[in-house]
């Protein structure tokens, strides 16, 4: 038996099962111990103190003391006895005489009792409710008593019992309600952690809770703090070198109008806009940590409109919508990184299919080409921040090795990913997951 299976997922169904089951191992031992000793003495007292009741009952009636024996049994002893001449036990009655099965241990210290009178019986306590029948020979007479409950039965054991097993509702409860206040803190902080993993601008998290869950929760604060301190800090640096060496870009072009020598005038401007292509690319990399507003997606028209607006002459570009799909998301972001996918797609190769489709949890988006493709071991490389499969690649197209790289991190940002594999059509296939 696979008993992962049976175990709950949550930390408040594991914790209330730590706490559930030792509470029932405990109400389990203990109600087999007081079955098996305590109830035990219980019963063979109960029906000794009966027995030796009726026993003074025969002897006063062996005395001819049968009207002090029946106000005696039934003013001190709770006993109502008839008394029937001339009868015997019936034989059927001596062979059902047996240890009822209902009554276990009271049956079975009953039974023995009575056979300390060394006289014909037979009991029934099927219906104890109403007393238990005892019937006794003697000698060619027969008497019969009906014994109250209280005088066989004692019930404050079982109220023990049940009191027991109260308590214990009574404490799983208690430790329900303590265990998910404690693990309310923890469910805010994965809010937080996942809303803050999305790019949004998750709040400081207030501590509460038990001590390591403040702990967790101020390592989380710092781990925050310094995580946005670090991407400012990025984008701070990449929008300076841009802005900065514009400057010299400018001075650069205005000494180049003035020059004369056409040979070396071409080299230096292939040079400069070569460098003026790669700061687009590191302004728009900048763009990409900069948090736009959160809007409604339609990803089918949303999709169209950028397949329609992208450059493919000669180049075959659909796009495949099968569901209509709408999420949340920051357009502009998400626009930058579709482009720069399919953009990547059309330079390389001559069809592409962009494919839009859902399951249960994520929004599937396919973007296809029968291009040459990329080798298996350069599928992760692709990510890194300017790298370039061909280093002789013509930088003037913008092709700086950051357009994967500000893609990835966009789709990450809204709490997707990317994975790269070969297409059907022999090319490249982009897998990207957004969730909805």
């Amino acid at each position: 038996m696979n008993y992962k299976k049976i175990i709950p997922i949550s930390l408040l169904g594991r914790s209330l099962l730590i706490v559930f089951v030792p509470i029932v191992t405990i109400v389990l031992v203990t109600t087999i111990i007081f079955y098996q000793t305590s109830w035990n003495i219980i019963s063979k007292r109960l029906a000794q103190s009966v027995v030796a009741d009726i026993n003074v009952i025969v002897k006063l009636i062996d005395h001819d003391l049968k009207f002090k024996a029946f106000r005696i049994a039934h003013e001190d002893f709770k006993m109502d006895v008839n008394f029937e001449k001339n009868k015997n036990l019936n034989p059927l009655s001596l062979q059902r005489m047996k240890i009822d099965p209902a009554r276990g241990i009271l049956s079975r210290r009953l039974k023995q009792a009575l056979e300390d009178l060394n006289k014909p019986f037979f009991y029934d306590l099927s219906n104890l409710n109403q007393g238990a029948k005892i019937a006794i020979q003697l000698n060619n007479d027969l008497l019969i008593i009906n014994v109250n409950k209280d005088r066989l039965y004692n019930v404050s054991a079982f109220v023990f019992l049940l009191w027991m097993i109260f308590a214990s509702f009574v404490l799983l409860i208690l430790a329900y309600i303590f265990m998910k206040n404690q693990i309310q803190p923890l469910k805010r902080l994965s809010i937080i952690a996942e809303t803050f993993g999305r790019g949004l601008d998750a709040p400081e998290l207030k501590e509460s809770g038990a001590l390591e869950i403040r702990q967790i929760t101020n390592a989380f604060n710092q781990m925050r703090t310094r995580i946005k301190r670090f991407l400012k800090q990025r984008t701070d640096m990449l929008a300076g070198v841009s802005h900065d060496l514009r400057t010299p870009l400018t001075r650069m072009k205005l000494q180049l109008s003035l020059m004369e020598n056409n040979l070396a005038k071409k080299e230096l401007e292939n040079d400069i806009n070569e460098m003026t292509a790669m700061l687009d690319s590191y302004v728009s990399f900048v763009r990409g940590e900069t948090p736009d507003p959160i809007e409604q997606i339609n990803f089918q028209f949303f999709l169209n409109e950028i397949c329609q607006n992208i450059k493919s002459e000669n180049k075959t570009l659909m796009l495949k919508a099968i569901s209509n799909i709408k999420s949340s998301g920051r357009p502009l972001q998400l626009r930058r990184c579709f482009v720069n996918i399919i953009e990547n797609a059309i330079r390389y190769s001559q069809k592409i299919i962009v494919e839009l489709n859902a399951d249960d949890e994520n929004i599937l988006i396919d973007i296809s080409d029968d291009g040459p493709g990329i080798p298996k071991e350069k599928y992760e490389d692709i990510f890194k921040p300017f790298f370039t499969l061909d280093s002789s690649r013509n930088k003037l197209k913008g092709e700086s090795g950051l357009g994967t790289t500000i893609a990835r991190d966009i789709v990450r940002s809204h709490g997707g990913d990317i994975n790269l594999s070969k297409s059907a059509m022999g090319g490249l296939k982009v897998a990207i997951r957004l969730p909805k």
